[in-house]
């Protein structure tokens, strides 16, 4: 179970992606618009369903709102791989799965700036979901999520990547 730590600390990257120093939790989503390093998790199902979670209300960022099936901040001092196998943990409780990277890029909004690293697994379950981190979670088939997007439903950030790295390509359509 993840716990909130407004003094945990991440590290602050240049536009190269380089580490350039660090700063906490707090300090990056005060807009400050310090570059901080993520990692997202795109779980397809054999079936060519994409899992997805909502964030609980209590989130600073997007409460409420449907989101990647795993999100997470990468600690200063921590490998990228390490942090989405910790995330995807704690989150929706997998740990006996192959990512594979897809993309980074950076994402900026009113408040931070996040240098996203994407990956993508194809896993049916069982989920054993962080009640603290996610209020609910499911699959969702193309169809729904192209019916859903624009709609305030997903995070600003999941409907960018969504068509920034094609999602839709590694899913089926369907009801």
């Amino acid at each position: 179970m993840a716990v909130y730590n407004p003094q945990e600390y991440f590290p602050i990257l240049n536009e190269k992606g380089y580490i350039v120093g660090k700063a906490t939790r707090e300090r990056c989503h005060n807009g400050s618009k310090m570059l901080h390093p993520v990692v997202h998790l795109h779980v397809i199902s054999s079936n060519g369903e994409l899992f997805l979670q909502k964030r609980p209300s209590h989130k600073d960022i997007q409460p409420n709102k449907w989101d990647t099936a795993v999100g997470g901040h990468v600690d200063f001092g921590e490998q990228t791989e390490t942090a989405l196998h910790r995330e995807a943990l704690e989150e929706i409780g997998i740990h006996d799965f192959e990512a594979k990277w897809i993309c980074s890029y950076i994402f900026e909004s009113e408040r931070e700036k996040e240098w996203v690293n994407c990956f993508v697994c194809y896993y049916d379950g069982p989920f054993i979901l962080a009640t603290d981190e996610v209020d609910e979670a499911r699959f969702w088939s193309l169809s729904e999520i192209e019916a859903a997007h624009g709609k305030s439903i997903f995070t600003p950030n999941f409907e960018q990547e969504f068509h920034r790295i094609h999602l839709s390509k590694y899913l089926k359509s369907g009801n």
